[in-house]
């Protein structure tokens, strides 16, 4: 399981998805989710980041979500249509 920052806003942005991306590489499962409990502290940066994330885990053959996305995000993600890419992979 990946694991989001407590702050995920613009100046975060690169250096997040370069870490979450390496991580994302190393993981060994094909249904990857991260986990956005920690995070606090955001803009509509961490869509862009969350969404090159799932780019990488397609690119790479696995399945991308997100779980526990605070409320805020989850309406952001809504606003911009972007909710269903981000969902948790489905357990099977």
């Amino acid at each position: 399981m990946l694991v989001l920052p407590a702050e995920l806003t613009q100046a975060h942005a690169p250096a997040c998805s370069r870490m979450l991306a390496q991580a994302l590489r190393a993981e060994p499962q094909q249904q990857v989710v991260a986990d956005a409990s920690a995070l606090l502290q955001f803009d509509s940066s961490a869509l862009a980041v969350l969404l090159e994330c799932r780019r990488e885990a397609l690119a790479l053959g696995k399945q991308f979500g997100v779980a526990h996305m605070p409320a805020r995000l989850q309406e952001l993600a809504g606003v911009y249509g972007v909710a269903e890419l981000l969902a948790p992979p489905a357990s099977g």
